[in-house]
């Protein structure tokens, strides 16, 4: 009886010390958050912190719209190029339906007039060799509309500011790809990252379904998900009619949220959501609730992207020792976007950490902030360990 009352107290006192741990960790990255509100470009952030293992759920929104009024958990931000892990996991899904494989020439599927000359190197036209998932992986050489300098006229992202009340098609896109740019390697010999994959990824979506990408994503993963504040800006409207009104976004000091030209920005990042409903969708791929343990595993097929930084089908990866030498080996898997935003898994502590900045200048910023969050919740994760090995 007396060892018993001991180990009741042992695991009552551990258990108060990781409460307390815990309410100390979470001040902390309050504080962290609320830090980077004070830079004068980041105008509003959004950020979810969850970990099934750590018995966490925080979730944060703060700063304003230029009218003074605060921002809230319901309004969504765009996601710019997190949106890619999207567009993949509805190529797997197609694999899985057994409409595609994604070892398939692009041009089984793609219109001839799209195909003709779409990837030229050094003279020869390379472009029947391209693979579904050298575009899935940023490895067929493509040249990147948005950020590869033309050979003449203005570089597409001048574009985006001089004529901001511009609609592009996926399709101009291609042509702007084709007639100003030039390819990098031959396809599967290199990676060169280029959202032109993505909108070719998009058509390809729509060929296949016979559906607007944009209907395509809603029946496929916001609706099963319950995702009722994503949707596609321009494009579609959010399911739910109460959802707050898009958080603005910015290139510097320019709001450039509801510029038409962003429709650029589409199946590699033309999505709007919000910090939680990012988790959910995250929680389920990891969770194998709409693509299979297999599909997931073939999406971590790894390709050198830069030193510490590797990129699968649609999914980046952090081995973030070799970026920050005081860190532990801790691993990063998810996606990032211009804007500042984020979607990422650290298996080692089973946390996962989604938002956004809603700044362009955050773009690199944005993995300082993650490394001081996870710095924290390293000093948590073994105060529960401890907890956990006196039961």
């Amino acid at each position: 009886m007396k060892i018993k009352i001991l180990l009741i107290i042992v695991f009552l006192t551990y258990g108060s010390n990781y409460s307390q741990k815990a309410v100390q960790v979470k001040t902390k990255i309050d504080s962290l958050f609320n830090a980077q509100l004070q830079d004068k470009l980041v105008h509003n952030a959004f950020l979810s912190v969850y970990s099934e293992k750590l018995e966490i759920d925080w979730n944060y929104s703060n700063g304003a719209f230029k009218n003074g009024e605060k921002v809230t958990k319901n309004n969504p931000f765009h996601s710019t190029s997190v949106a890619k892990t999207f567009t993949a996991v509805l190529i797997m899904q197609l694999q899985e339906d057994g409409k595609l494989d994604i070892d398939d020439p692009i041009a089984e599927y793609l219109a001839g007039d799209i195909i003709k000359e779409l990837h030229v190197y050094n003279g020869i036209d390379y472009s029947k060799q391209i693979l579904i998932k050298h575009l899935l992986q940023h490895t067929s050489g493509l040249p990147d509309y948005f950020m590869d300098t033309p050979e003449t006229g203005s570089p597409f992202m001048k574009q985006l500011f001089t004529h901001p009340d511009r609609f592009w098609q996926p399709k101009e896109l291609i042509d702007f790809s084709k007639s100003q740019l030039q390819a990098h390697f031959v396809p599967g010999t290199d990676y060169n990252y280029c959202d032109t994959e993505y909108v070719l990824l998009g058509l390809l979506i729509e060929e296949l379904t016979g559906k607007p990408y944009h209907e395509v994503i809603s029946e496929k993963i916001f609706n099963p998900l319950k995702m009722e504040h994503s949707h596609m800006p321009l494009r579609s409207k959010p399911a739910n009619t109460t959802t707050g009104k898009l958080s603005e976004f910015y290139f510097d000091d320019t709001d450039i949220s509801l510029f038409k030209s962003l429709s650029a920005d589409w199946a590699g990042g033309g999505l709007a959501t919000t910090s939680k409903e990012l988790l959910t969708f995250y929680r389920a791929l990891y969770n194998a609730e709409i693509i299979s343990k297999k599909s997931f595993k073939s999406m971590q097929s790894w390709t050198d992207e830069s030193y510490g930084l590797e990129y699968g089908y649609g999914l980046r990866k952090f081995q973030l020792k070799k970026l920050y030498q005081h860190l532990p080996s801790l691993t990063l898997i998810g996606h990032s976007g211009t804007s500042g935003s984020f979607m990422y898994y650290c298996p080692e502590l089973d946390v996962y950490l989604t938002g956004t900045f809603n700044q362009t200048a955050y773009q690199k910023k944005h993995v300082d902030f993650m490394v001081s969050v996870l710095s924290q919740l390293k000093n948590l994760s073994k105060v529960k360990s401890k907890v956990n090995g006196k039961r």
